[in-house]
Formats: C-alpha cells, structure tokens, sequence
C-alpha cells in the first residue's frame, strides 16, 4: 500500500490519480481518501489527484495517545503529503475537519498553495459555540471507547446536518454508514480528543487571514448551520477569499451535490490557473450601504 511518514513517523495512506497540476483531497471526520472518490473520478481526467487518510484512519497508522492528533500534526500531514510525493505547490481542498487542516496548513505555508478550498467549514470556532463543541467532542469520544463505531455510527451519520444525504441519496447515505462503521474507532476517538475539542478557532487567525493572497474559495451547505457563520466571518476578514452556499445542502456537500461541487471547485481552478482569479477589491469593503 502506498504510504507517504510524517515528521513524527506516522504512516499516512494515499490513492492517486491523473496527471498534471496536483490537487491533495482532505477528508472530514466521518470520511477518509474514498470520501473524494466523485472528485477523484472527474478531476483526475485533467489533474493530478491524490487523496489520502489522516492519522487514526487506517490503513494510516493509529497512534495511541491523544497529544499525537493536536492541529499542529494534521496540518504537517499535508505538507509530509507534498514533500513525500515530490510536489511544489497544489490545490488543496479539504472538508470540515480537512477544511481546517487546510486552513492552518495556508496560514503557515502559504508559498506551497496554489489555492485553498475550505468546504463545510466552521463548527465549534464561533465564540459561542466553542465550550459546547468541546464538550460534545469529548463526550462523543468516550461514548466511541465505550461502544465503538457499530453502534455509534447509525446514530451520528442522522445529525442535522447529516439527514440531507439521506434524503437526497439513500444509496451514497448507505455508503456513507459503511464507510464510518469501518473506522478505527480508537482513531477516532483520539482525534476527537486531541484534534477537535482543542484546535484553535479561526477567530484566532484574524491578522494571518487579512494579509493572505492565496487564492481561497469557501464552500458550505446552507443547512450545515453550525458553518454559516464562519463561513461569513472567514470571508470578511479572507481578501483571496470567494465564498458559495449550496441551497439545500448539509455538512458532506461533496457527496450530496458532486456535480455542483465539481463545477465550482474546478471553475475556481481554472481562475486561479489562468491568473484571472482576483483580490477583494478594497472599494468592496464594507463600510456603507449605499
């Protein structure tokens, strides 16, 4: 199996497909590399497409203790994606937990980004929000330890910003269960504890966001409601930033609307490609009414 080490020593497993400018996938938490395969299968006509598990998922390797999980980890998962696979620059797109992977990886790296997706971004980093986020992570962290994916994944895959799949797809919602029941539930379990009830918010990147120039585009579902906000907050303070909300669409908006998806994922593409992707014009800035 084909297998990019970390810094650390952690084996991060990845699929491959295509040719050309490079596009690295970043999957959410209730996904893995085959979450993209929609994308995989159309971009991979024209791109070079590579998708891969972070650690927890295996065939990636599991570590054991929770420390080895925190943010600074998964966005050095994307750069160890690059360096081990010979790559300068690419687009990379992740999902909700990947989308903010991606996000600290751009505000740290920004030179080895030919541009930033950040899709179903946002949960737990409103002020608000964040103490209840932490809780319920670490509540549903101890519940998969106690029970295990079997029979926390019917229940977690009906959240709210989850029944859309279902609703819309029955086969892709079934997939989707299959998938997460096959999940490391121990991987799981630690990324939950040691990545998401502590990742910083994005609140906290404020000064980083306005000086970025790489090219952003924020995607979200209007019903994923725990990312409207964010998805907001991240386009006032982004200038490189376009934001899109998918009517009717929940959290997994790359399985719910994959042509949609595609379509405006591989139009950004070419805009950055063909330079004419531009900055917020200034005058853009809010500041009156009329």
């Amino acid at each position: 199996m084909p297998h990019v080490t970390a810094g650390d020593g952690v084996k991060l497993y990845y699929e491959e497909a295509g040719r050309g400018t490079p596009i690295l996938f970043v999957h959410e938490f209730m996904g893995e590399c085959r979450s993209w395969e929609a994308q995989l299968r159309y971009f991979s006509r024209r791109y070079r497409c590579i998708a891969y598990n972070a650690r927890g998922y295996p065939p990636s390797d599991v570590p054991q203790q929770a420390e080895d999980y925190g943010f600074e980890h998964q966005r050095a998962g994307i750069l160890a994606m690059l360096d081990g696979l010979n790559i300068d620059r690419a687009h990379i797109v992740g999902l909700s937990m990947g989308a903010f992977a991606t996000f600290y990886f751009g505000m740290q790296w920004p030179e080895r980004a030919l541009s930033l997706t950040l899709a179903g971004i946002g949960s737990g980093s409103m002020p608000e929000s964040r103490a209840r986020f932490r809780q319920e992570s670490e509540a549903a962290a101890d519940q998969l330890l106690a029970e295990g994916w079997e029979k926390s994944a019917a229940v977690r895959v009906q959240s709210p910003t989850r029944v859309q799949l279902q609703n819309k797809n029955p086969r892709a919602y079934a997939e989707f269960l299959d998938l997460v029941e096959r999940h490391s539930a121990k991987g799981s379990a630690l990324t939950l504890k040691g990545y998401q009830a502590l990742r910083p918010s994005l609140g906290d990147f404020t000064e980083q966001m306005a000086k970025c120039t790489v090219p952003a585009l924020i995607i979200s579902g209007d019903e994923d409601e725990p990312c409207l906000d964010a998805s907001l907050m991240l386009k006032r303070h982004m200038p490189s930033a376009g934001l899109v909300f998918m009517p009717q669409t929940g959290h997994a908006c790359n399985l719910e609307e994959p042509e949609l998806f595609n379509m405006v994922c591989e139009k950004f593409f070419h805009q950055v490609e063909s330079g004419e992707y531009r900055m917020r014009d200034p005058r853009a800035t809010p500041g009156r009414i009329l």
